[in-house]
């Protein structure tokens, strides 16, 4: 089993192990996102720009700051420029593994449950891809519209580090 498969599958494991603690006695959420870029440059250079917790603040568009305390599972608190306000908790980190996942506390984006993974890792053609996936139980009636919230956060993110790398400071 390659080291990508194996590092894909803890995420996927450690996902589910989340969704589960989150919230027992509950079904598992029904909706799935993932979205990758392949960029420029080592896995290690790539995770080193935009792996802390509150890196996000650096690279997405539409983050103007990110909190975030000093707990031993940090909550960050996004403020993006049009003045949305997401409240997120780090539930798994691994710098060896390049990941890390994160729960909404509270946000705009009309979904419970959500728990999501961002991770870099070796690209096959020489270089990092970046994955950033999800699962959420989107609210009743807002199906598309959770999905094209979240579908527009990862995308314009990850358009955003594929330029920022490629820029190279």
């Amino acid at each position: 089993m390659t080291t990508l498969l194996k590092r894909r599958l803890l995420a996927l494991a450690g996902l589910a192990s989340v969704c589960a603690l989150a919230s027992p006695g509950l079904a598992a959420p029904t909706a799935k996102l993932s979205r990758s870029v392949e960029v420029a440059g080592s896995p290690d250079a790539v995770w080193a720009r935009v792996g802390p917790f509150c890196a996000i603040a650096e690279w997405h568009p539409a983050i103007g700051s990110c909190r975030m305390d000093s707990r031993r599972n940090p909550t960050r608190t996004l403020m993006t420029r049009d003045g949305a306000k997401f409240v997120e908790l780090e539930v798994a980190h691994s710098e060896q593994g390049r990941s890390y996942s994160y729960a909404f506390v509270s946000s705009p984006v009309p979904v419970s449950h959500y728990v999501s993974t961002f991770s870099v890792a070796a690209s096959a053609h020489g270089g990092s891809v970046i994955t950033w996936s999800s699962a959420y139980e989107p609210d009743a009636g807002k199906e598309t519209a959770a999905r094209e919230a979240l579908t527009g956060i990862y995308e314009s993110g990850l358009a955003a580090i594929k330029a920022k790398v490629a820029a190279k400071p």
